[in-house]
């Protein structure tokens, strides 16, 4: 099977092909330390400009839970959704190539147009999907984390978070796919009784509420 190449080696590749006197900015919603550790092999003492966590906004996104007693209900509760909401155009977030293939699977059996994409994907092939993503003619695009960072489509009104995120800073960067350019946005995180200790962190973290999801959902997309 051929390997993908991870995020820091095509970053380690593309700048061995640069001039060494090039100008490097790096910009990122979050800043861990792992990406700071990156930065370290091509920046030659930067100028960094941290934000704190506390001011890192995410105004006009509504974030709602769904609190699922068992992970094998997700499904029928993604469904029940669909039938409640119109959506428009939206991305769902899994945490692993396995579960985001199963899903798609599951959705085109019973008959729902999705596409699917991740970092195990051919690059060409996922620009063909991001392709008719962003013209619309796939409405609906279920990815690991791959997407979370750097891609922008205007028309995302919602995401949903059929698993938590791993990590805080994945948090923010999947939910931020909504409500670009200040528009409004919808975030929708399917929780289990496991996940509610890390959603509170989450809460606590960046200083924001993730509310119980109403019965007029609807409404607000």
């Amino acid at each position: 099977m051929k390997r993908t190449r991870g995020f820091k080696e095509q970053i380690y590749d593309t700048f061995k092909s640069l001039p060494q006197d090039v100008q490097v900015v790096l910009l990122s919603a979050t800043m861990p330390a792992e990406v700071l550790d990156v930065t370290s092999r091509f920046m030659q003492n930067p100028i960094k400009i941290l934000v704190k966590k506390e001011e890192l906004t995410l105004e006009g996104i509504r974030q709602f839970y769904i609190l699922i007693e068992h992970e094998k209900y997700k499904f029928d509760t993604l469904v029940d959704l669909y039938e409640t909401v119109n959506i428009t155009q939206a991305v769902i977030f899994c945490n692993t190539r396995r579960k985001v293939e199963e899903l798609n699977r599951k959705m085109i059996e019973n008959q729902f147009t999705v596409s699917c994409m991740h970092g195990e994907m051919e690059q060409s092939e996922r620009d063909v999907i991001m392709r008719e993503f962003r013209s619309g003619s796939s409405r609906v695009l279920i990815s690991t984390d791959l997407l979370a960072r750097g891609i922008d489509v205007q028309q995302v009104s919602l995401v949903i978070n059929y698993d938590l995120p791993g990590n805080r800073e994945n948090y923010i960067h999947r939910i931020g796919r909504s409500g670009r350019f200040g528009r409004k946005g919808v975030a929708i995180n399917f929780i289990t009784n496991t996940d509610l200790r890390f959603m509170k962190d989450i809460e606590t973290f960046y200083n924001t509420q993730i509310e119980e999801m109403p019965e007029d959902i609807a409404d607000l997309l």
